[in-house]
């Protein structure tokens, strides 16, 4: 695949032949769903900029419980890559390939290369850095100050599809930092109020605007 920088829009504005360089020195890699793309206490080798997909960031604790992080979209880059790549730092946390993806992976003797002489490639990492860390602060905010119940009723609209989430309550529970038996309570109560109806593996929504109501109010 050739000039994939031009679906990045800080690198689109590259000089020629500082584009060429990465390209032909990077290389794209693809992997199944499922595939766990990094893991914790290992080296991060390359910067990732995803092409294609979606993945899952999240931090495991020694009780086994999972925290979501942030996830990184098609267009996006990893932040904590970036940052154990700047820091030269293993990972302490892991990614996980939602579906298929297609990446590029920056060697780390590229990324230092032309992070030391392009301007342009070094403002793009830290723009992408600076606009993820602020997205990470929104995620703080939202756990310490954001009530769960208006949280969850923003993420089942989020993920509503012809009426129907295909998510388990382990599943939510991961994406809003929570206990799963914490969702299954606030999901129970959804229920009760007429506004979901749960079955395993799966919720209907049987009231939209009673969960819009509830994710704009004021909390």
């Amino acid at each position: 695949m050739t000039h994939w920088t031009d679906r990045f829009s800080g690198l689109a504005a590259l000089p020629e032949d500082v584009a060429h360089d990465l390209e032909t020195r990077s290389r794209v890699v693809h992997l199944p769903a499922g595939t766990r793309v990094f893991a914790p206490g290992q080296r991060a080798q390359n910067m990732l900029l995803l092409l294609s997909g979606s993945v899952r960031v999240q931090q495991v604790s020694d009780t086994g419980r999972e925290v979501f992080l942030y996830r990184v979209q098609a267009g996006e880059s990893c932040v904590l890559t970036t940052a154990c790549m700047l820091a030269d730092e293993d990972y302490s946390a892991e990614g996980i390939a939602e579906t298929d993806i297609a990446a590029v992976a920056i060697p780390r003797a590229v990324f230092d290369d032309l992070s030391g002489r392009s301007p342009v490639f070094r403002r793009f990492i830290f723009q992408t850095y600076s606009r993820r860390i602020a997205d990470l602060f929104g995620l703080i905010d939202d756990i310490v100050f954001q009530r769960l119940d208006v949280r969850l009723a923003e993420r089942l609209l989020a993920l509503e599809h012809d009426g129907l989430i295909a998510a388990t309550h382990q599943a939510l529970a991961v994406e809003l930092g929570t206990a799963r038996e914490v969702i299954s309570r606030t999901l129970g109560e959804f229920q009760r109020r007429g506004w979901v109806e749960l079955s395993r593996g799966e919720i209907r929504i049987t009231s939209r605007a009673g969960l819009e109501r509830l994710s704009r109010s004021v909390t």
